[in-house]
């Protein structure tokens, strides 16, 4: 194969890591824009996801399309419900101090890999894709489904864009990030918005997991990568930019495919580069590229 059928290959996959990463890092970025809460247990929420989508496999197994169907609104609704209970429980008492809040994550994050190490096993699990079919392309042929993981993402992106920017849920997210005591003042219920932030951050991880774990496969240790990348993602597009989120996002999954499969550097050295360039942001700019300044 050329170098240009393999450039080609490596757009689409480094697109596809992109498109799986925004998602997951856009609900990080949330949670940390809003309610100030370094989420440690962010990975977690995703790796739940891919769990529990395994399970769901399991209920259809001649049906993949009803299964994958089914995962994607219980799976998020599950690890949202979760969240939601996590943040009324815990963090809510810890008063969502910076400190008190990344230990108890942390905790939690222990808490839910040993959970699913005890109910789903050490193995990794395959979950089969809803469809198989193979779009044609010049050079070669490529996965309809991965295609499909694209679209699906850039569609959930775009919701989310409008339910921060276009409803009142969104006003009222929005009120609250700027200045919890006045929002407070005006009657928001900042604890209710704060347990629906870290909720919906918590689901648009498992909708990520959910669409990537018939390409990769389920595992209870399977969280690690999507947190790192989610911070990378985070610190270089800015803490609580969602655009920033969303550009970093690209840059990162595509500067993965480039060197994945255009130039056959192994996969870890993506996350090298990666790590290089946040520590280059946080030299030159700390608050991100698309960060806004402090006053």
């Amino acid at each position: 194969m050329g170098f240009g059928p393999l450039l080609l290959l490596a757009i689409l996959e480094g697109t596809v890591t992109a498109a799986v990463l925004a998602l997951t890092a856009v609900g990080l970025s949330l949670t940390f824009g809003i309610m100030r809460v370094v989420n440690v247990a962010h990975g977690e929420f995703f790796m739940l996801g891919a769990v529990l989508a395994w399970f769901v496999s399991q209920w259809f197994p001649d049906a993949p399309l009803l299964a994958f169907l089914v995962s994607m609104v219980v799976c998020p609704l599950i690890v949202a419900g979760i969240a939601v209970l996590a943040d009324v429980l815990i963090l809510k008492r810890l008063n969502y101090q910076p400190e008190a809040t990344i230990v108890a994550t942390i905790g939690l994050l222990y808490i839910f890999q040993q959970a699913a190490l005890s109910c789903f096993g050490p193995n990794a699990r395959p979950v089969a894709p809803p469809f198989n079919f193979r779009v044609q392309l010049p050079w070669f042929g490529y996965s309809g489904y991965k295609l499909f993981v694209i679209l699906a993402a850039a569609v959930l992106l775009l919701l989310v864009w409008l339910l921060i920017t276009r409803t009142r849920i969104g006003l009222v997210m929005r009120a609250t990030q700027i200045d919890r005591t006045t929002a407070r003042a005006f009657g928001i219920n900042v604890d209710r918005v704060y347990a629906m932030t870290f909720g919906i951050g918590a689901g648009l991880a498992a909708i990520a997991a959910v669409l990537v774990v018939p390409i990769q496969q389920a595992h209870y240790l399977m969280g690690g990568d999507p947190l790192l990348l989610s911070f990378i993602v985070v610190i270089l597009g800015g803490l609580g930019s969602l655009r920033g989120t969303l550009i970093a996002a690209l840059l990162i999954g595509l500067l993965d495919g480039l060197l994945s499969t255009a130039f056959f550097f192994p996969p870890t050295f993506a996350k090298i580069v990666a790590t290089l360039l946040v520590a280059l942001v946080l030299v030159f700019r700390p608050e991100g590229l698309f960060g806004r300044r402090a006053a």
